[in-house]
């Protein structure tokens, strides 16, 4: 057993580490995992998780990519379905489709995608947004 300051530290993903691809790393493919991923290289394919998608700064995602959970400080293109928080840090690059519950975005990210925001059954819109798609978006 391990005392209580040896005690790894409790995380959703399996064996308490995140799934990651480092950077200079080059995956074309589709990936399904019930643990979270941390995207530091590129990857041509989708994701598939129960858990939450990181993309690090250099990190770049072009596929499809459906989780609960995503940060996204790089860049994305293609068809992403968030069922909870999706956030984007100023330096996140976001082309595509996006469907999410709850968004948020840093000054200086660049969203040019299509947004569907709703519950998680993906039925409602009570906002009634949609994000034009005629050049990036800079949230400021």
């Amino acid at each position: 057993m391990f005392s209580d300051r040896q005690k790894p530290k409790a995380m959703n993903e399996i064996g308490g580490q995140p799934n990651r691809i480092e950077k200079n790393t080059k995956i074309k493919g589709d990936i399904i995992s019930e643990a979270d991923f941390r995207i530091d290289g590129k990857l041509d394919g989708n994701v598939k998780t129960s858990g939450k998608v990181v993309i690090g700064k250099d990190g770049y995602i072009h596929g499809k990519v459906e989780c609960v959970n995503a940060d996204i400080e790089g860049s994305f293109n293609g068809e992403l379905l968030v069922s909870d928080l999706l956030s984007l840090k100023s330096s996140a690059v976001i082309e595509g489709t996006v469907s999410v519950s709850k968004l948020a975005v840093e000054p200086g990210a660049t969203f040019n995608a299509s947004c569907n925001m709703g519950d998680k059954k993906g039925g409602s819109n009570p906002a009634g947004f949609k994000a034009p798609n005629n050049g990036a978006a800079k949230a400021s």
